[in-house]
């Protein structure tokens, strides 16, 4: 379905609805719009060309979006003038991931934190309308591909604001894949094999996640997206890290993504597992070969990782030894991957890869 006729169905499908629904035309309702700009609100992403740098900025309607309040901020969010409808929701969302998010003159940083917070308003405007079926299929998946991509660039990249939250962002991922999946037992499947995948290799190993994935219908459980999501759970559950990692590098790139959290600490335990098969008093493991068992980057990630372990590194091999081998003495360090992430890419910009997955 094109863009056009999905906003069309998603404009007929909520009118037809008897619960509130949005009269609010634009992105940003005019009074906010107006109120933002006399308080010199705007985000720069948001001003009118040739403004930014007068005494009080202008806002430009067509880029304005409505930003995130919270309830008790004392705003009455039920007003339809404030609301935005579905069509003008979607309208948001992709204007958001095809115009703002690829933006080469602000850090990631700046543009995750306007983003993100625009996207909260959009789902905040979903829950006053009690958007549902079709409808918000058409925006969680969306919504659900950046927040995945979000976590990879804040997590691995020194741009983060200091305000990036990790654990509030893993809330809202999932309280969207819940959402999400809920509209798929309603009978709205959008991209459901695709999505039910990213569920699986977000929540690796996690016994309610694989239980769900048994319990589809053989028309999702067996398509290849979800077959390689299980897959990979097994390989884990069953600590075969050789077979793990090689099954990592056939994943896309938005899968890759997903899992990119839980690599870290399955690397640290396939060192384990390793250093204690191998462990001799005159053992050399060879750097590369490390570096390629656990798709690292380089020999010099491998050897980091088996320092921040306690274990003895020469410029080509590590010494394995049981006695030796330490836990990490903080959390798991998550870097950037070009092996197993990076590289997936394949010239393509982000929002190519949002719209390949959602649209």
């Amino acid at each position: 379905m094109t863009r056009l006729k999905k906003m069309d169905s998603i404009h007929n499908t909520a009118a037809c609805e008897h619960f509130p629904l949005g009269t609010c035309r634009s992105m940003c309702p005019e009074q906010e719009r107006k109120e933002r700009e006399l308080q010199h609100r705007l985000h720069r992403f948001e001003m009118l060309a040739g403004t930014e740098d007068s005494h009080l900025p202008q806002a430009d309607p067509q880029k304005t979006v409505k930003e995130y309040s919270r309830p008790a901020a004392g705003k009455n969010a039920s007003q339809l003038s404030d609301l935005r409808p579905p069509a003008v929701l979607l309208k948001t969302v992709w204007y958001l991931v095809e115009e703002v998010v690829p933006r080469t003159d602000a850090s990631w940083g700046e543009i995750y934190t306007f983003v993100s917070d625009r996207l909260r308003a959009v789902r905040q405007d979903m829950i006053v309308q009690r958007v549902q079926g079709e409808t918000c299929t058409a925006l969680l998946e969306p919504i659900i591909a950046f927040l995945l991509c979000a976590s990879y660039f804040m997590i691995c990249e020194a741009s983060k604001p200091h305000h990036f939250d990790s654990t509030l962002h893993a809330g809202h991922v999932r309280e969207c894949f819940s959402w999400l999946l809920q509209c798929y037992k309603d009978g709205s499947p959008g991209r459901e094999a695709e999505f039910q995948a990213l569920v699986l290799l977000y929540d690796l190993g996690s016994p309610v996640a694989l239980h769900h994935a048994l319990q589809l219908s053989p028309r999702i459980r067996e398509t290849p997206e979800v077959q390689a999501a299980l897959a990979v759970n097994w390989a884990h559950l069953e600590g075969n890290y050789v077979r793990f990692f090689r099954l990592l590098r056939r994943l896309s790139y938005l899968q890759s993504i997903a899992v990119h959290l839980h690599i870290a600490p399955c690397r640290s335990y396939a060192l384990r597992v390793l250093n204690h098969g191998y462990s001799s008093r005159d053992s050399r493991f060879p750097l590369g070969l490390l570096a390629s068992l656990l798709a690292l980057d380089s020999q010099e990630q491998a050897a980091n990782l088996c320092q921040i372990h306690s274990l003895m590194v020469t410029p080509d091999a590590v010494a394995f030894h049981k006695a030796a081998f330490k836990d990490s003495p903080g959390p798991p360090m998550h870097e950037s991957s070009h092996e197993l992430v990076d590289r997936k890419l394949e010239g393509l910009m982000l929002p190519e890869i949002i719209k390949d997955q959602c649209s």
